[in-house]
């Protein structure tokens, strides 16, 4: 006799299933029927783990604010271009994986307060950690920066960070958020934020960006 999942395993299915969803379609677009639908579920199966839409989403944010938690710490060690070139990569990865709070990410700040507050915080740590690239960089040698260049920078690339995918979008509504859209994506994600950089970095560091550039474009 076939046993039955426990609990835990449903409600993991329900946030995997959510999360794709959402990232294919926009979490405005996504109604809970159709969750139940994808999932083989009845409505109120669904209910039972998750009792209103909002808890789905926040569910979900908290997974990806783990993670970035996670990550962020990673900016401490970076030194020199090509670590900050894998550091944002995986940056990006994360913000892919989780692209739905960002191409609706106005939308669901304004009908989220807990998201509205928390997003501020989120902002702050991404902040701090773009502070802790900038001065790695210069530690290692790669980067000369005025101390009064640092703050306007680093808020300058948390900007990018976070409005990047709306960029991406607006160049190809049909395809950019598409999978296979990705690896591409990904790539001009990171040379974007690093070439802020590019008045400030050695000339050796800065022709090892665009070599680390040319070689994932071809």
């Amino acid at each position: 006799m076939a046993t039955k999942k426990p609990p835990r395993r449903t409600a993991e299915r329900i946030l995997e299933v959510t999360l794709d969803l959402f990232n294919r379609f926009g979490e405005p677009n996504v109604s809970t029927t159709l969750i139940s639908a994808e999932l083989g579920i009845s409505p109120g199966n669904l209910y039972y783990h998750y009792p209103a839409k909002d808890e789905l989403i926040n569910s979900l944010f908290n997974r990806y604010e783990r993670e970035l938690n996670e990550l962020l710490g990673a900016a401490e060690n970076v030194r020199h271009v090509e670590d900050a070139w894998l550091f944002f990569h995986m940056l990006f990865e994360l913000v892919w994986k989780h692209r739905f709070l960002y191409r609706d990410l106005n939308d669901l700040l304004s009908k989220n307060r807990r998201l509205e507050m928390h997003f501020q915080s989120v902002l702050n740590q991404k902040g701090q950690a773009m502070r802790n690239v900038l001065s790695g960089l210069q530690h290692g040698g790669a980067l000369k920066m005025d101390a009064r260049e640092a703050g306007p920078s680093a808020n300058a690339m948390v900007v990018l960070l976070s409005y990047w995918l709306s960029y991406e979008y607006v160049r190809d509504p049909r395809h950019a958020l598409e999978p296979e859209q990705a690896n591409a994506a990904l790539m001009r994600g990171a040379f974007h934020v690093l070439s802020l950089l590019l008045p400030y970095l050695e000339p050796e560091s800065k022709e090892h960006l665009f070599a680390l550039a040319n070689k994932y474009q071809s």
